[in-house]
């Protein structure tokens, strides 16, 4: 086996179960509300649109921190902020079990007391997710991104595979003066408190710093890393401020906000269209995973099949337009099974395309600018994680029904494909042809830190 081969293999098997445990996590924390909702609404007095708003406004916290917290992440490195990040979401995350004891104590509604969390949570969280995407372009040469960040964001949908019937059993749990939802939100939070003190020991923040990889693996990574990032300097060096504001990273904000308005706007109220069907909550857990085990094989498969030829925004396009006629196609359909085999097939598009719409930024983008422009890509993105449920609920409260809104997160999906068909991509700045050439000049050169210096315009 030659050395690119080992090297990668050993990288996978070291980093990528760790970092899919750690968003599985995470997602799990995120989304769980919506299968709280099947008990926490009632109680709770709330109505579709405030559902609506408190998942959703999750997001515009998450906004205002996510720059920031990656650039602080580039400097103190991912052990530590990581680490940081998952601690703090688990500890605001538990506390959503105590909405009604805090409400009363602070003398509040409740569902002010809920939305106050959920922003409380968005801060906690903002910077985990763009973090990891630039800590795996710290570790992977550019030709191995497309299937590792589908192996890591498999852990989106799994977290409802898995999840879904875990949450939906949990919701039948009542003791202690608590009822089901909140024992939902107690038991799911306490993973990532132990997850992220874990994080702090087993991340390595940076190639050259990696003793657990021979020293021949190790002066490989860390040229091919460095040759990948000269071939993308020499077309142009970014300065955060420049990164952020560059036109391609502002389309492919919105390229993510339409794929991402698709994706929260169904998640959160999957479940309640899934118990609609007149199902236990244990029952709707295990339907609710349907179309998120679609989604696993999606992020696997198209991820590497993009990887594979080299192509990315097509790859994208057509995902996201299998995500739009599945879901403007289950509006057509009464009976619940066909329903669910369309919503299948969008959450195989919804999913699907996610692993390879992470490698366009890395194409052009590297180092602290890298850092910065994912950020921002990620937090303008994320917006549409207020719009997608914000507008379900309340289209739900306006015509008692999803049909309206799931057409509308469906027009977003659209919407991305056309732009993302518009953004030039560049297959040479990936490396994916020419790399090994560079490779071979450096072989000589001695292994080296990869840093370097933050420019600020």
């Amino acid at each position: 086996m030659d050395i690119e081969a080992r090297t990668v293999g050993r990288l996978t098997r070291r980093l990528i179960p760790f970092l899919m445990l750690c968003y599985f996590v995470a997602y799990l924390d995120r989304v769980n509300v919506g299968f709280a909702a099947l008990g926490m609404n009632k109680a709770l007095g709330l109505t579709e649109t405030m559902f609506g708003l408190g998942a959703g406004i999750f997001f515009i916290a998450y906004f205002f921190f996510e720059v920031p917290s990656n650039l602080v992440l580039e400097r103190l490195g991912a052990s530590k902020w990581i680490a940081r990040i998952m601690v703090s979401w688990g500890v605001v995350a538990g506390a959503m079990a105590f909405i009604p004891q805090i409400s009363h104590g602070l003398g509040v509604a409740p569902s002010t007391t809920y939305v106050a969390l959920r922003v409380l949570l968005g801060l906690a969280e903002a910077g985990f997710f763009p973090g990891i995407i630039f800590f795996l372009t710290i570790w992977f040469p550019a030709r191995y991104r497309g299937r590792m960040i589908g192996w890591f964001m498999a852990a989106i949908p799994l977290s409802t595979v898995i999840g879904g019937p875990i949450s939906g059993a949990l919701l039948n749990i009542t003791g202690l003066g608590m009822e089901g939802w909140q024992w939902l939100f107690l038991i799911e939070a306490l993973p990532a408190i132990m997850v992220g003190i874990i994080t702090f020991f087993y991340l390595t923040d940076r190639p050259d710093h990696a003793t657990w990889l021979p020293s021949d693996e190790r002066a490989w990574l860390v040229n091919r890393l460095a040759a990948e990032r000269a071939q993308r300097e020499q077309t142009r060096r970014f300065s955060i401020i420049e990164a952020i504001s560059d036109t391609r990273v502002l389309l492919l904000a919105f390229v993510y906000f339409g794929i991402n308005g698709t994706n929260y706007g169904l998640s959160f109220f999957l479940p309640q269209i899934v118990r609609g069907f007149g199902l236990s909550y244990t029952l709707t857990g295990f339907v609710t995973a349907l179309p998120y085990i679609a989604g696993v094989i999606g992020m696997i498969y198209w991820g590497r099949h993009s990887d594979r030829t080299g192509e990315r925004r097509e790859h994208f396009a057509i995902a996201a337009l299998v995500a739009a006629l599945g879901i403007a196609g289950s509006t057509l359909i009464d009976n619940p099974i066909g329903k669910m085999i369309l919503l299948t097939f969008a959450g195989f598009g919804i999913f699907g395309g996610l692993p390879t719409f992470w490698t366009l930024p890395t194409n052009f983008l590297a180092g602290a600018a890298a850092a910065a422009g994912i950020a921002s890509v990620n937090s303008l993105g994320n917006l549409a994680g207020f719009f997608g449920p914000y507008v379900m609920g309340k289209v739900k409260d306006a015509t008692g029904s999803y049909t309206v809104g799931l057409l509308t997160i469906a027009s977003v999906s659209v919407f991305a494909m056309l732009v993302a068909l518009s953004l030039p991509h560049d297959r040479k700045l990936e490396g994916i042809e020419e790399v090994h050439a560079v490779d071979e000049a450096k072989s000589t050169l001695a292994p080296r830190r990869i840093r370097e210096p933050v420019e600020l315009s």
